[in-house]
């Protein structure tokens, strides 16, 4: 196993951030080296959670009836963690990301495309269902 100043420790450490912000999905390379960090993060810190709560668990033991005194500290910060602690994979993510959503411009844009998107949609379905009809009035 390489140690962590090592050459091979840094090329395999990964270089994208775990986030679909900016990825082409249609470059293959680039979407799974994201899918790649964002399990990896997660499984960071279900690890970090697992290290919490087993020393959580020494101290209980250790301190007996004490432990509700002894081991706030640790019983705060496993609680805190908890919530992060299962993996829960990148499907998610992958499925509900808008483009831009992060962006101060980009929110604006993605506003008013939605906006005219479904204003697109109600004026042509009474379009659709009159031309259907043979109805010309519309």
């Amino acid at each position: 196993m390489p140690t962590p100043e090592s050459e091979a420790f840094l090329a395999k450490k990964p270089t994208v951030p775990p986030t679909f912000d900016g990825v082409d999905y249609n470059d293959t390379p680039r979407l799974k080296a994201a899918q790649d960090s964002i399990i990896k993060e997660q499984w960071v810190k279900s690890m970090m959670n697992r290290l919490i709560r087993q020393e959580l668990q020494k101290c209980y033991y250790r301190e007996g009836v004490n432990h509700l005194e002894k081991c706030g500290k640790l019983r705060e910060r496993y609680f805190e963690t908890l919530p992060d602690a299962k993996v829960k994979g990148y499907l998610f993510q992958q499925q509900n990301y808008i483009p831009g959503k992060d962006d101060p411009v980009g929110q604006d844009q993605v506003s008013a495309g939605l906006d005219r998107q479904a204003d697109g949609i109600m004026a042509t379905v009474p379009e659709k269902i009159a031309k259907e009809k043979g109805d010309d009035r519309l």
